[in-house]
């Protein structure tokens, strides 16, 4: 017992066991040295010169000076061993010699990238989506990067909001496993392992609830809502570790995330005791006084800092204001110190402080330059991104002994292209990346052809090539076509009013259905699109969103049945922009729709179905799945009892598969109005022809907790429904009776 006491009493007067300082005390001395100046350039990060993600006013004269003064703390959009390398040994320089993070919108892979997040989301994969992150961490990490600005975990219902395309969709409960999933990848098994890097969950918080889906636009909701939908992947992400935060851009409820106290200052460093720091997001504290927040940067800059943003993405509002701040009794000292502790930790937790350049290690980078093991990863990871929506009359798979294939569309032969939005760019993409037409040629019959006509541009009113694809087509067996929306169609800044195919790609597509011929349709999006005369006319399609440095060879893996496509959709589709918030976690009203076409005095459009195109969970496969036998363990449950919940999935068609069973409740009376279904569980199983599988889930308590209009997080007792099915459509429910 003496000996535990001692141990303890070491460790909190600030050494270990072995007398070692711990960080903390090295953190305290450190800054004890440090002039106001120097704390506040820990505080300030700057882009690099070649590549920038916002407006960038840098002058790299004074940059260059600023950081071997030790007043710049972290840099972005600098990256390669050597090139980070020459920037620390500046740092070094400095007076005290603090090395500088190295950060980098590594977003859905590094060199080599994996399907824009929303499509990995449809993989409803968590070991996968943890290891791609695992994969972009060891990629990064050997290229210098100590930090990514991911994962986005904003909960996002409109896709005409462009960044849809770098989240995981419009559920709260299904945001948050993927989230973690991405910050378990990126971390691996801690910060300081050299193929481990700083995650950053962003961007904090509601920035996908903007209105009219516009980016950087205003969020007004109830406390209730943002409690309820958009933070809970945060406070998930706060509990698991995640080494920072990052901004939005919007405001909330009038009061910019960047300045907002109650965000950042009383939830998540106070109710939820982060320890991490905050980054704004580019720019987000000047930007403070076009919203009219701030009268200019000096008062951005006291708000922010006051509300507990700790890092200056590019605003140069931190190094030029915050000493005059703080002189002038505007700015408690305390709040520097508090937020240059923040970063100096995750330096320490990094080893940068015992080794500056462990991360620049030009060995190591060369090893990951072309990784064999990772590309065939991200084939696998493609293939189960895809979503099958439609395939009248088993079109799909595709024989590879067809005898005529013709691929038409703008992006048959694109190669940068298939890495979407939020992709690090590299000199070698268009020797690297595998096209559609390569990865389809390689996989068919020596005996037989492949015809390729481009047949229009993504986005302009040309057809002069029209005639060209309308007689490729008539030459084929079967047309695959190839459409959708241009990389840099979805994306930060890329909110759409119009989600129809740009330019004449559809006046394309009905040239090609008149020949007769099958067609498959492979739609290539960052986002849900809407494309309801493809829907409703074309036999066969296939959602396969940007997937990557392999994207051909997945592609070609599943239009051919080496994979059989497991996808389902983690947003719905909506039929037509007026339709637009559409999700099926909604409210019921006083008026609700009886069925899909009722319109006489309900909540429903006058002109249009009620349900959406395509459902959220939605997805098929080359073979049927049957539910049947769900078993509830009790109808009557009090207190803190588990409801246990089985189900029997057989496969009853001609191929192996995987099938998402997806668990969902609803709470059918509240003290607030409950949404009409809550996806509360999921699991993806493989399940051979002809053979079946018992899917177990369970339910507690915590489970069925809400928050009340006082913010309130608890449950009541009363009738729930219990439902399981392939999506959230298509459900079999049983009901029960939960009493306290």
């Amino acid at each position: 017992m003496k000996k535990l006491y001692f141990i303890l009493t070491f460790t909190v007067l600030g050494f270990n066991a072995f007398g070692q300082k711990t960080i903390d005390q090295k953190v305290s001395e450190l800054l004890s040295k440090m002039t106001l100046e120097e704390k506040v350039g820990q505080l300030v990060q700057y882009s690099g010169f070649e590549y920038a993600t916002g407006p960038q006013n840098s002058n790299s004269a004074n940059v260059l000076n600023e950081i071997k003064h030790g007043k710049v703390g972290s840099m972005l959009n600098v990256a390669g061993a050597e090139e980070t390398r020459k920037f620390q040994e500046l740092a070094l320089k400095s007076r005290l010699k603090i090395p500088m993070l190295f950060g980098q919108d590594v977003i859905h892979g590094y060199r080599t990238t994996f399907p824009v997040n929303l499509g990995q989301a449809a993989s409803w994969d968590l070991k996968l989506i943890e290891k791609s992150e695992r994969i972009a961490a060891t990629e990064a990490s050997a290229y210098g990067i100590h930090w990514t600005f991911a994962p986005m975990v904003d909960i996002a219902r409109d896709p005409r909001w462009g960044r849809v395309m770098e989240g995981s969709g419009e559920d709260t409960y299904l945001g948050t496993q993927i989230g973690l999933a991405r910050i378990k990848g990126f971390q691996g098994k801690g910060l300081g392992n050299l193929d481990a890097i700083m995650a950053c969950a962003k961007h904090f918080a509601a920035y996908g609830a903007g209105v009219g889906g516009r980016d950087y636009n205003s969020v007004d909701m109830s406390l209730r809502q943002l409690n309820e939908t958009y933070l809970p992947p945060f406070k998930t992400a706060a509990e698991a570790g995640v080494a920072t935060f990052m901004n939005s851009f919007n405001d909330i409820n009038g009061i910019p995330a960047t300045g907002n106290k109650y965000i950042l200052r009383d939830l998540l460093k106070g109710k939820w005791n982060y320890e991490g720091f905050v980054v704004s997001d580019w720019g987000s504290i000047g930007e403070m006084v076009p919203h009219g927040y701030a009268k200019d940067n000096k008062e951005a800059a006291e708000k922010a800092i006051i509300a507990g943003s700790d890092m200056d993405m590019e605003s140069r509002a931190y190094m030029t204001e915050l000493p005059k701040l703080v002189q002038e009794g505007k700015v408690d000292p305390k709040l520097i110190d508090d937020a240059a502790r923040r970063i100096l930790v995750k330096k320490f937790e990094m080893g940068l402080f015992d080794d500056p350049y462990r991360f620049s290690n030009e060995k190591r980078q060369k090893e990951q330059l072309n990784n064999q093991e990772n590309r065939k990863f991200g084939r696998e990871f493609g293939s189960k991104s895809i979503v099958l929506l439609k395939n009248q009359k088993n079109i799909l798979p595709l024989s590879k002994t067809t005898k005529t294939i013709a691929l038409i569309g703008p992006f048959g032969k694109e190669t940068t292209a298939n890495h979407g939005f939020w992709s690090v760019a590299f000199k070698d993409d268009n020797q690297r990346i595998i096209t559609q037409f390569d990865g389809i040629k390689n996989q068919l019959d020596k005996n037989s052809t492949l015809l390729y006509a481009k047949g229009a541009n993504v986005d302009d009113q040309d057809k002069s090539m029209f005639a060209e694809a309308v007689e490729t087509a008539k030459k084929a067996d079967v047309v695959i076509m190839t459409l959708g929306e241009g990389h840099a169609m979805s994306g930060e800044a890329k909110s759409r009013s119009n989600l129809h195919f740009t330019g004449v790609q559809e006046d394309l597509l009905k040239e090609i259905a008149k020949t007769g011929k099958p067609i498959v349709l492979m739609i290539n999006a960052g986002r849900p699109l809407v494309f309801d005369w493809a829907a409703d006319n074309i036999p066969a399609i296939v959602y396969t969103w940007w997937l990557g440095t392999e994207a051909g060879n997945s592609i070609a893996d599943v239009l051919f049945g080496t994979v059989n496509p497991g996808g389902k959709l983690p947003m719905t589709f909506p039929r037509t922009e007026g339709q637009i918030p559409v999700y099926y976690n909604h409210y019921n009203t006083g008026r609700p729709a009886k069925n899909n076409t009722d319109r006489n005095y309900v909540s429903a459009y006058i002109d249009l179905d009620n349900d959406p195109k395509f459902p959220f969970g939605f997805g098929l496969s080359y073979t049927q799945f049957k539910y049947s036998d769900m078993n509830l363990s009790s109808t009557n449950l009090k207190g803190n009892q588990t409801l246990n919940i089985s189900v029997n999935i057989s496969n009853t068609g001609n191929y192996d598969g995987e099938e998402v069973a997806q668990l969902y409740i609803r709470d059918l009376f509240g003290k607030v109005v409950r949404p009409v279904k809550e996806l509360k569980g999921f699991q993806k199983v493989f399940i051979k022809k002809g053979e079946s599988k018992t899917v177990n889930f369970t339910l507690t308590p915590e489970n069925l907790k809400f928050y009340d209009d006082e913010l309130n997080y608890e449950w009541e007792a009363g009738e729930f429904d219990i439902m399981i099915g392939t999506d959230s459509q298509n459900v079999e429910t049983k009901r029960i009776n939960w009493s306290k």
